[in-house]
């Protein structure tokens, strides 16, 4: 038997690498707009009130507890 055919290198398509980026990518946004909306309570968004109400609101949207 040769063993030519097992010592190739595995070739990964271009679209496999920018789907795993681009659910990499996804996954992060969607964890920080989870931490904004459920967690934050202000402590990002010290330039302004507008930002805190509306992740206020937000939360109160969502049914996550914020008082």
């Amino acid at each position: 038997m040769s063993s030519s055919a097992s010592s190739q290198p595995v070739v990964h398509p271009a679209g496999t690498t920018r789907l795993l980026w681009t659910v990499l990518a996804t996954v992060a946004v969607l964890a920080l707009l989870t931490y904004l909306v459920a967690f934050d309570q202000g402590a990002v968004s010290r330039s302004g009130m507008y930002l805190h109400e509306l992740m206020h609101d937000g939360r109160h949207l969502l049914g996550v507890p914020c008082h």
